[in-house]
């Protein structure tokens, strides 16, 4: 069967697994970038290189949020356009974003180069953070275009139905990354500097092969030079779709630049250094929900495209499930192994092995409820209503988790900060729970609509 034709006639649940699994062992595997250099920086460094790390998260993130933008905006495109058929309208799509990938990420490599000191201060980092911040960040920057490149690009391996081979750009370069963090580590001393070593030429290795990949002839979507040249009506579609997941990134780096600064005040370089493991310890749980999303995305986007309504209802049900399964197991190994998780990171540094136990089992309290939100906030960029989408996204971060990180601390001090995640977390999923039973809803009609025959003229 054709790729693209598999998603509009296969059985919905062997699609989604056929599509998520890789994914998300793509996602998880591309969440041990910032998790294995976490883990050897932590056991080869100390603390303080773990803060480094998590003070120059919002830089990395600010980054991610321009890949995404682009390639999630294209990618829901693109799925839409394989769904009616438009094989030529979906290259030009790719090749527009393959050419905005390339200019956006070497524009905030300068400028991110240029203000590097003032950025990581800005983003929390104390006077005996910033060395280490300044070592990994200074290299992560010059590499910029490979993440781009590797992570956006593979987006479309998998939107055109290939998702295995989309799995092994990930595993590619996390399996490197691995290895060379060892290496650089704690065979040549590196530090932080030989952890991004590892990372930017991991990023370089998966973006070599993604390209390969679209230039060889392998691929049903070309990569053709025609299509590089920007269209303009093309971009600002990608930008709308695509808005929705770059005002989550861009709202998560600046929670992140406002979490660093809280927990700097209220708790110091430990509470920094723990709240960076937590965050590793949430994106390896939250990653295979990620990789549900995109499981999900082109078969959702290809069906609302096909008008089969049913198969839409039926991918988005099942999404929901699976990722609610997902979280519950790691909120139920949260509430097991605290200690255990936090020493993984460094076991010698018993008062982040407290501080940050005590931190993981409040602050991850909303884990169960944390899959439904995201799949169903993801569901409305699928089927290209961006509004909805961008609302619901940044219903978590910025409507509720912000206002609870600046005004709970002043009352609770450090505990505060962690009494914010779960607040913010249930009132989230009762805004999505709300928006998408109105959406289900207008489902119905449209497939009743759809059943109707049209009257003869």
């Amino acid at each position: 069967m054709d790729r693209s034709k598999q998603l509009g006639e296969e059985k919905v649940s062997k699609l989604l697994l056929k599509f998520s699994i890789p994914a998300i062992i793509g996602m998880l595997v591309n969440a041990l970038y910032n998790v294995v250099d976490r883990i050897f920086i932590g056991n080869g460094v100390g603390s303080l290189g773990i803060a480094g790390i998590t003070i120059g998260f919002p830089v990395m993130i600010v980054g991610m949020a321009f890949a995404m933008l682009i390639a999630f905006g294209a990618n829901a495109l693109v799925s839409i356009r394989l769904g009616e058929k438009k094989i030529d309208e979906a290259e030009l799509i790719m090749g527009n974003a393959a050419t905005l990938l390339v200019i956006v990420s070497l524009v905030i490599s300068v400028l991110g180069l240029i203000f590097i000191d003032s950025l990581l201060i800005l983003f929390g980092a104390t006077e005996s953070i910033l060395p280490y911040a300044k070592d990994y960040m200074h290299i992560i920057l010059w590499g910029n275009v490979f993440m781009a490149i590797g992570f956006g690009m593979n987006n479309f391996i998998r939107a055109e139905g290939n998702p295995k081979v989309a799995m092994y750009t990930m595993l590619i370069g996390a399996i490197t990354n691995i290895i060379l963090d060892y290496v650089f580590i704690f065979i040549f001393n590196w530090g932080m500097k030989g952890a991004a070593f590892a990372t930017i030429i991991s990023q370089m290795i998966s973006a070599g092969w993604v390209l390969y990949y679209f230039l060889s002839g392998h691929s049903t979507l070309k990569l053709r030079r025609a299509n590089l040249r920007l269209k303009w009506y093309i971009v600002e579609k990608i930008i709308a779709i695509g808005s929705p997941p770059f005002a989550m990134q861009m709202a998560a780096s600046l929670l992140n630049v406002i979490l660093n600064n809280s927990l700097s005040y209220y708790g110091g370089d430990t509470a920094i250094a723990g709240m960076g493991i937590i965050n590793s310890a949430m994106m390896l749980i939250l990653m295979p929900v990620f990789g549900i999303n995109q499981g999900a995305q082109p078969i959702i986007g290809y069906n609302y495209g096909a008008k089969n309504f049913d198969r839409v209802k039926e991918a988005l049900k099942l999404a929901i499930f699976a990722a609610t399964l997902v979280v519950s197991i790691g909120f139920i190994a949260t509430r097991i192994f605290p200690a255990e998780i936090i020493a993984f990171f460094n076991k010698e540094d018993q008062e982040l092995i407290k501080l940050g136990s005590h931190a993981l089992t409040i602050f991850l309290i909303g884990l169960p409820i944390i899959g439904f939100q995201v799949v169903g906030a993801n569901y409305f960029q699928a089927v290209g209503k961006p509004k909805q989408a961008m609302f619901l996204t940044l219903s978590r971060q910025v409507l509720l988790l912000i206002p609870l990180i600046l005004i709970l601390p002043k009352y609770y001090g450090f505990n505060g900060i962690l009494y914010a995640g779960p607040i913010a977390d249930l009132g989230s999923a009762l805004l999505t729970g709300t928006w998408l039973l109105m959406e289900l809803k207008s489902l119905d009609t449209k497939h009743l609509e759809s059943l109707v025959p049209e009257p003869v003229k």
